[in-house]
């Protein structure tokens, strides 16, 4: 992977399908990727990760079963703790890039 990185370039890549992670860049044990968020992913959480959520371009809710939800707009983050069952969702396509950890597979999990 290249020093470089195109966040515009990504966005082609995913083609428009949503909840279909794409590796933009890693670090150490890290991964950063990028998500279309449309419509409502499912009911989740990860036992043993800390997953950050930032909000490229669009707006997505973070719902929680026992917390508020979280609206983040673009320019903005949360971090959805390990153990914290949550479902992201937007009503408008939104691009997302996700840090977390390389072992974690955020596809349909």
């Amino acid at each position: 992977m290249s020093a470089k990185v195109s966040l515009e370039d990504t966005v082609k890549q995913i083609g428009g399908r949503p909840f279909s992670p794409v590796e933009v860049a890693r670090a150490n044990d890290q991964v950063v990727r990028m998500s279309l968020v449309q419509g409502e992913f499912h009911w989740h959480k990860h036992a043993n990760e800390d997953e950050l959520f930032f909000v490229y371009r669009g707006s997505i809710e973070i719902q929680y079963k026992d917390r508020p939800n979280v609206v983040l707009n673009e320019g903005e983050m949360a971090v959805v703790p390990r153990g914290v069952e949550h479902c992201p969702r937007s009503s408008e396509p939104s691009y997302i890039l996700l840090f977390e950890p390389h072992r974690l597979d955020t596809r349909g999990e």
